[in-house]
């Protein structure tokens, strides 16, 4: 909490937030302003909502302190940054970013909001460094909409890949340096993304349609024209890194493109050794390399997803429960930080102390539950307690009570 303190003017915040940090750390069943409050020990939720909404500090400051934290600690020669979107589905039409629109959290179109992450993922581990609201442009078109939602007058729409070419070039405009970026479909997908990449001599193998066309020696072709063609002797077993259940082995080939710009340009294709599904990626790296690099990057693709899953599950990422963009971006970047607080502990603890014989190592869960067990869990009275319970049923008395005069007048 020290890296973020100097970015508060005043103490009330500093612990404020430190103690907001702390909720998210918790083991609450629901991480919000008021369940966190009432952990924390405050009498209402009004000074947590503060300091989401109206207290001033900058939450682009903090989230450079979150990446800068995440680098000092995880930083290995050849990590990769990963680009992809993640959704939480929402009610109603106020929330800022909300639309019905696809979402993998739910596997189908939803009422949600989407949001791209930016996620550094090394040896040593993983964690979110950068984050971008997508505002869709359902939204860009409304001005009235936007201002009421906190956007600034000058918001104007951007696709995911233009998100995730803006987080990248903050990344290396920092003046750190990275060798690959990984993505999905959306991204390899996108022309403009890889050019960005290119000019900025950053490799990347981003996963594209069956569909998507390349260009060889040969001519154009689709990508699963492509795969049709390629001789049994070409494909290679090699691992796409190690999961929970062992190495994840996958049938491996690669083509040289033909392209105009410079550097190597191929097409990395990927068959499932059991049922024979095939994936393809776009890659590029300024000088040739094996096809076990190509592999590896692909593989840390699968990093963004543990990412998330520890992020929403461990520390809330997804548990807000705010209307306004600045509301959104102070919560998800202190998300961001109790996750990479998590990360950075796992990865001390596992270049500490060797492997016990019967044991796996500290994962993220078990050190969220030792740390919130033995270091810190505030301990209540009871009276506090019969406090927040009244407290939130006279809140919600007064919110009944508001809907039914709503209701009354909107009848005929």
């Amino acid at each position: 909490m020290g890296r973020i303190a100097g970015r508060f003017a005043r103490v009330e915040p500093r612990r404020r937030v430190r103690d907001l940090v702390l909720g998210l750390l918790s083991d609450l069943p629901r991480k919000n302003c008021w369940s966190i409050a009432e952990w924390a020990g405050e009498a209402t939720p009004d000074g947590m909502q503060h300091l989401l909404g109206r207290a001033k500090w900058d939450a682009d400051a903090v989230r450079d302190d979150v990446r800068e934290y995440v680098l000092e600690h995880l930083h290995h020669e050849d990590a990769v940054l990963v680009v992809d979107e993640t959704g939480d589905v929402k009610k109603g039409t106020d929330t800022v970013g909300v639309q019905r629109q696809y979402t993998g959290t739910a596997g189908r179109i939803e009422n949600s909001q989407v949001a791209v992450y930016l996620v550094y993922a090394g040896l040593r581990g993983h964690a979110a460094v950068d984050r971008e609201l997508y505002i869709p442009r359902s939204w860009t078109c409304d001005p009235d909409r936007c201002r009421t939602a906190g956007l600034g007058e000058d918001t104007f729409f951007l696709t995911k890949p233009e998100l995730a070419a803006r987080m990248i070039g903050r990344f290396l405009d920092a003046g750190h340096r990275v060798g690959w970026v990984a993505g999905d479909e959306v991204y390899g997908g996108n022309p403009k993304l890889r050019s960005v990449l290119e000019e900025r001599q950053v490799g990347y193998v981003l996963a594209v349609a069956c569909s998507h066309e390349v260009t060889t020696g040969a001519g154009k072709f689709r990508a699963d024209a492509l795969a049709a063609k390629v001789p049994k002797r070409a494909w290679q077993k090699l691992s796409a890194g190690a999961g929970a259940k062992g190495h994840r082995f996958y049938d491996w080939a690669v083509i040289d493109l033909v392209e105009v710009r410079p550097g190597s340009h191929r097409l990395l294709i990927r068959r499932n050794r059991t049922t024979g599904e095939l994936a393809y990626y776009r890659c590029f790296s300024s000088t040739p390399v094996p096809l076990a690099t190509l592999v590896g990057v692909a593989g840390s693709r699968w990093r963004v997803e543990e990412t998330f899953q520890a992020g929403k599950g461990l520390a809330g990422l997804d548990e807000h429960q705010v209307r306004r963009f600045t509301s959104w971006s102070r919560w998800v970047t202190l998300a961001m930080l109790a996750h990479a607080f998590l990360a950075v502990v796992r990865a001390d603890e596992h270049a500490r102390r060797p492997v016990t014989d019967g044991l796996i190592p500290l994962t993220c869960n078990e050190i969220q539950r030792l740390f919130t067990t033995l270091l810190f869990r505030p301990v209540h009275d009871a009276a506090h307690r019969l406090h927040w319970s009244a407290w939130r049923r006279r809140h919600q008395a007064r919110a009944q009570a508001s809907h039914y005069r709503r209701q009354a007048t909107n009848q005929p």
